[in-house]
């Protein structure tokens, strides 16, 4: 829905668009019949999109977009007078369309809606260019759905001995996500120790989580990352590669803090919270005797699920390119410190397969060929970006809008882990609703 002006000396036209607008997408509108009155009432209301006669009472609407032309207005011009250099003039003037009077109201609403979605495009781009970066520890976004899930993060963060796992793709920010639980912890001052477990042999984490004791090998007593992280944090990465020889041990130190070194007889207390991450599904990992059941359940106290770019909503995606740039241009020196319209228009239709590590590469990128410029343009971008279609459909599959409706629903609990409140939430519908559809669709064990 969008905010539109009508500026035309003929009352039946602004009417009959008035009404128009109103039925085909609920569209809210503001006439004027003058250009004074127009420039006036623009400047009043603001709106997403100027429709603008040329011939007024007053002054012509070239007259009225030079005045409007400093505050970048969206502006499609209505004449029924038009040529081909009176259109020439007009997109040379700023006006982003050009209609000839009587104007084909599908054509009027097809280029009503490109207006719309320009001006949305450049509230976004002076929303990025105005936005502070570092004014909250975290900054998922701005969409209802990621603020909720800082919320969910400050709330982990808060009970310091709970157990928090965090699920997404890779280059989600899962890394991220465990430093900001750490630093908004009581336990800030004290180690923050990540490790991989998918990046070591056995035998190697095992040294790596458990330290060796001197009677193990020739070699002085060596302390394990468990033990350094005491009255800190213990980040363990990838933790669906975790051994199944290694997990029975890390069970040990989730429920009792205490540990044995490797070799070692003395037993070993270190008051550490363990925050884990993951691509893998762990369910699937528990149902195929990979992982531990008592394992998972003791490490998913409170999950937290990131979602990946491509289901992100645009004002969150704006934030996050706003947090990058902010970031990288204190690292690197005569950078351009934001993007132009064009250039954010395509980093928002890509799909970013390899998420914020693939935005962040592209961004840095960008920024290092562009040294010495004010603003990275479209051509600093890659091909794949510059190439992102505004809608990515190749083919269309014939479904009845039952089947549209199973598989969403379907997504949307896999995607909260079968929590029906959460989905039900991000669904907009009550629970009980959901509990039917479920039931309807046969969407698993009820």
């Amino acid at each position: 829905m969008g905010n539109i002006l009508i500026i035309d000396d003929e009352p039946a036209v602004t009417t009959a668009f008035s009404r128009f607008f109103r039925q085909n997408g609920s569209h809210s509108t503001a006439e004027a019949h003058t250009g004074s009155d127009g420039i006036s009432v623009w400047h009043r209301t603001h709106p997403d999109v100027t429709l603008l006669d040329v011939r007024l009472p007053d002054m012509t609407g070239f007259d009225v977009l030079e005045h409007l032309r400093p505050e970048s207005p969206v502006v499609i011009m209505v004449t029924a007078h038009g040529d081909v250099p009176m259109a020439v003039k007009a997109l040379q003037s700023g006006a982003e369309n050009f209609l000839t009077k009587p104007v084909d109201l599908s054509l009027l609403q097809l280029a009503t809606e490109r207006g719309l979605e320009k001006a949305s495009l450049r509230r976004l781009s002076r929303f990025m260019t105005e936005t502070r970066t570092g004014a909250s520890v975290v900054q998922m976004g701005s969409s209802p759905i990621m603020l909720e899930l800082a919320a969910q993060i400050e709330l982990l963060a808060a009970s310091d001995r709970t157990t928090g796992l965090i699920l997404g793709e890779s280059g989600t920010g899962k890394g991220r996500v465990a430093e900001w639980i750490h630093a908004l912890s009581a336990r800030k001052k004290r180690p923050f120790v990540e490790v991989n477990c998918g990046a070591l042999s056995v035998n190697g984490l095992d040294n790596e989580l458990f330290g060796t004791s001197s009677n193990a090998t020739d070699r002085e007593t060596r302390h394990g990352r468990i033990e350094i992280a005491d009255g800190g944090t213990l980040f363990l990465d990838e933790v669906g590669d975790l051994d199944m020889h290694v997990q029975p041990k890390l069970i040990r130190v989730l429920e009792g803090k205490s540990f044995r070194r490797v070799g070692g007889a003395e037993e070993i207390t270190s008051n550490v919270r363990v925050l884990a991450a993951t691509t893998r599904d762990l369910v699937a990992e528990v149902n195929a005797h990979r992982f531990r059941e008592d394992l998972y359940y003791r490490l998913s106290v409170m999950p937290v699920v990131l979602p990946p770019l491509r289901a992100r909503a645009r004002e969150d995606l704006v934030d996050l390119v706003a947090a990058l740039l902010g970031e990288l241009a204190a690292q690197l020196q005569r950078v351009p410190p934001r993007v132009s319209e064009d250039a954010l228009e395509h980093l928002l239709r890509y799909s970013w397969p390899g998420n914020i590590r693939e935005l962040r590469n592209v961004l840095e990128r960008a920024m290092l060929l562009g040294r010495g410029r004010d603003t990275i343009d479209l051509e600093l971008l890659p091909a794949e970006v510059r190439g992102a279609r505004a809608l990515r459909i190749d083919h269309h599959v014939a479904r009845t809008l039952e089947e549209v409706e199973r598989m969403h629903i379907d997504r949307t609990l896999r995607m909260h882990q079968q929590n029906r409140t959460h989905a039900a939430k991000e669904l907009g519908i009550s629970r009980a609703t959901l509990i039917k559809k479920i039931r309807q669709y046969q969407l698993g064990a009820e």
